[in-house]
Formats: C-alpha cells, sequence, structure tokens
C-alpha cells in the first residue's frame, strides 16, 4: 500500500507537471489580451448594479468561446457554464465587475474619465478595488480552458458578479442575491475559488490564509434623541451631541476591555455624525453611522449584544434616548481548511514555493464569503505591485493602481488550480 501511495503521488507530480507544458503556448497567447481587456474595462468603468457594458462584454466573449451563457443574473450578472468532455464535479471560479465612486487621480493612459449620478451627486466612477483586473483574469481563464475542454473532466462555472461593494440604496444585489437566484445550483457548485489583486503585495507573490480570512462586516446606525436649547443654557436641555461622545467611548470600551483579541481582531468604527445646524443651538438629535468587523462569529455575537445594551444605557444615563440597528453587510471570509491544503501544491508548483506565502486575517471585508457559507471555498491574494515599489497606494483611493504584469499569474493560478481540482 505504501509503495502504492507514493506512486500515486509520482503521477499526479508527474501529470501536474506536463499539464502545464501543455498549457504554455495557451498562457503565452492570452497576456496580451487579458492586458487589453483589463485596460478598457478600466477606462470604462459602472457601479453596482448597473454594470451594462461590463457584462455585454464578457457574455460576447464567452458566447465566442462555445460557452453556455445566462445574462441578467442578480441585475447585470453573467454566468458561464463550461462542460468537460468527461463528467466530473463543478467548480465555481468567481470575479467582481463593479467599480468605485470614486475620481480617478493619476495620468495612466487608459485612466478613467467617466462620472455619474450616486446618492443624488455627480461623482467620478473608477475601479479603484482592482475588480477590472479579476475580471480580465477570469475571461483569460475561460478562454483557456475553453481550448482545453479535452482536459477537463467535470464542469466549470465561471460567475462574473455584480455590486461587490454593495448594491444602491434599496436594492438587493451582489454575492447573496445571486445565490438567491440559484447561482451555486443547476449544476450544484462542489467548491468555489477567487482571487483578489493586492496593490501592495509584490507581482509575482499570492497570499493566503487558511480559516478566517477576512472579516465579517456590519453597518449601525444610532439615533440620538435629546433636548434642544440655547447653547448658553445647556442645563435646560439635553444634548445629543455630548451623548453621542459618550457611547463612542462607551462602544470603544467593548473592543479594548470586553473581548478577548488574543482569539481574532475586532474593530467598531464610527464613521459619520449628524447633529445641529447652529453654533448656539443645542439640537434635539444626532444620528451616528458606523461599521462592525469580526472575524469569529462567537465574537460578533458578543459585540453585537453589548452594543445593543449599551447604547440606550448609556443614553438614558445622560437624561435622552437612543437606538441602535446593526445590519449584516459580508460574512467571514472563511477559507475551507482542507480545500487550501489540497489547493496549496498546485499554488506553489505555479507560482513557485517561495512566492505562495501566508498572511494574517484582515479586517477588510469580501461578500465572496456568501459563496463560501454555502460551499467550500478559497479566496487568495494576487500580487499587483511593481517589484522594488517602496510605496504603493492602497485601494479605494484615488491614485490606486495595479501593474499589468501581475495578470498572467492569476490565470495561471485559476485555471491549474480548476484542472488539478477536478481532475485529482
Amino acid at each position: 500500500m505504501k509503495n502504492y501511495v507514493v506512486i500515486s503521488m509520482l503521477f499526479l507530480c508527474f501529470y501536474a507537471s506536463a499539464q502545464t507544458s501543455d498549457l504554455a503556448n495557451d498562457y503565452s497567447a492570452i497576456e496580451t489580451k487579458v492586458i487589453d481587456w483589463r485596460r478598457e474595462i478600466h477606462q470604462n468603468p459602472e457601479l453596482g448594479n448597473r454594470e451594462f457594458k461590463t457584462a455585454e462584454k464578457i457574455a460576447k466573449h464567452l458566447k465566442s468561446l462555445g460557452i453556455e451563457v445566462q445574462t441578467g443574473v442578480a441585475y447585470t450578472g453573467v454566468v458561464g457554464v463550461l462542460k468537460g468532455n468527461r463528467p466530473g464535479k463543478v467548480i465555481a471560479l468567481r470575479a467582481d465587475i463593479d467599480g468605485l465612486p470614486v475620481t480617478e487621480r493619476n495620468d495612466l493612459p487608459f485612466k478613467s474619465t467617466v462620472t455619474t449620478e450616486y446618492n443624488g451627486e455627480t461623482v467620478g466612477v473608477m475601479h479603484a478595488c482592482g475588480h477590472d483586473t479579476h475580471t480580465a483574469i477570469l475571461m483569460g481563464v475561460a478562454e483557456v480552458l475553453a481550448k482545453n475542454k479535452d482536459k477537463v473532466n467535470g464542469t466549470v462555472k465561471f460567475i462574473f458578479q455584480p455590486a461587490e461593494e454593495g448594491p444602491p440604496p434599496g436594492e438587493e444585489g451582489g454575492a447573496a442575491l445571486m445565490i438567491k437566484e440559484g447561482v451555486l445550483e443547476n449544476p450544484h457548485v462542489d467548491a468555489i475559488f477567487g482571487l483578489h489583486i493586492n496593490s501592495q503585495t509584490p507581482v509575482g507573490v499570492i497570499r493566503y490564509k487558511s480559516g478566517g480570512a477576512m472579516a465579517a462586516a456590519q453597518s449601525f446606525t444610532i439615533h440620538v434623541k435629546g433636548k434642544q436649547s440655547h447653547g448658553s443654557q445647556p442645563w435646560s436641555g439635553v444634548d445629543p451631541i455630548l451623548i453621542s461622545a459618550k457611547i463612542i467611548d462607551g462602544l470603544q470600551t467593548i473592543i479594548s476591555r470586553e473581548v478577548n483579541l488574543t482569539n481574532e481582531a475586532a474593530v467598531i468604527t464610527v464613521g459619520k455624525i449628524t447633529s445641529g445646524v447652529r453654533f448656539n443651538i443645542i439640537p434635539e438629535s444626532a444620528e451616528m453611522l458606523g461599521t462592525i468587523r469580526t472575524l469569529d462569529y462567537d465574537m460578533k455575537a458578543q459585540i453585537n449584544k453589548r452594543m445593543k445594551e449599551m447604547v440606550p444605557t448609556i443614553a438614558k444615563a445622560f437624561g435622552g434616548e437612543a437606538t441602535i440597528e446593526i445590519t449584516d453587510a459580508t460574512a467571514i471570509t472563511y477559507n475551507d481548511p482542507a480545500l487550501v491544503v489540497e489547493m496549496l501544491p498546485t499554488m506553489e508548483r505555479v507560482a513557485g514555493k517561495d512566492n505562495v506565502q501566508t498572511q494574517k486575517a484582515i479586517t477588510g471585508a469580501e461578500d465572496f464569503s456568501y459563496f463560501q457559507e454555502k460551499v467550500p471555498g478559497f479566496f487568495f491574494f494576487l500580487g499587483g505591485m511593481t517589484p522594488g515599489t517602496t510605496e504603493s497606494f492602497p485601494h479605494h483611493t484615488p491614485d490606486f493602481m495595479i501593474d499589468d504584469s501581475g495578470l498572467l499569474l492569476g490565470v495561471k493560478t485559476l485555471t491549474e488550480m480548476s484542472l488539478d481540482y477536478l481532475n485529482k
């Protein structure tokens, strides 16, 4: 039996090496296309649930490859199904396609000058998080796999997802809506892979974490009610601004004094306070908006419970009233440990063992997490920073930039992971 296992492992290593060699010409041929697609998409970004032209471009490409295509999924999503020459499992690959309400500030020849209406204001639109690269990479993977159907044992489902950054107010969207509309069924998906470009990871490097990799995100709204009075006579009213300050201070003690931060990180941030109309009037009310980030479901429950207890109690102590509403935005991005172990040799073969690195969990959030709640998933980070760069601009900023030379590694990695998973 021992000899059989060794021989089997050697065969799989030989098969995988031969597979990569067989696809070398396809990889070389696709790189320029992927870069061109990325730049065109970058120059023409669209906000969540409004990615009409982007979806049209994706669907046209998939259809040209002979892939079965479904459009209009979760408003503007596109799903392609590639059936291999032999039956087997079903793997899903996901790319997000939406941009952000950010005005681009650089001198790239393909920079975005697009503007649109967002929350009643005219704003610039930019792929300030790299979703243009994710889309182009997955279009490249689709082309390589479609040309090599004879190597596919099973089915590959390409999920081009809108509104990862969140749908417009009053609308559903993103991964949750795609799941609701059955994207993981017909055929049922056995596992899902996704990647995210990173402007602060060098080109050629892949980073990952098994288990909880990115935080669950929640938003909260706090309404504080006081009693209006003249600013010169605070004793005749109840100051909602003072109460808001006390609530903010109290919320931070949940993080600093109540949750066990040796387990996982957690964050409570108040990002907006609205109150008052004039310098010498104590207003009647105040509103606070904020976010909660957690990497452990027990810690999430504890923090939510304490916030709901603390907010009205603090307000009452100072003579006012307060309510809090907490809304889920994303789940924990949880990389299935068994799937990570299974796919790690593939990643190391493609990128080089030294270039596949573990990282600590981050408090950023990703709605890919909703797919992982339904099926085993693996989400990793792809380097997009020019080697030798000492300073890079973070995601969601006007100066955000990605080095196109890192895209081909994304194509290779997702392609090889798909084939190895299906053909094991």
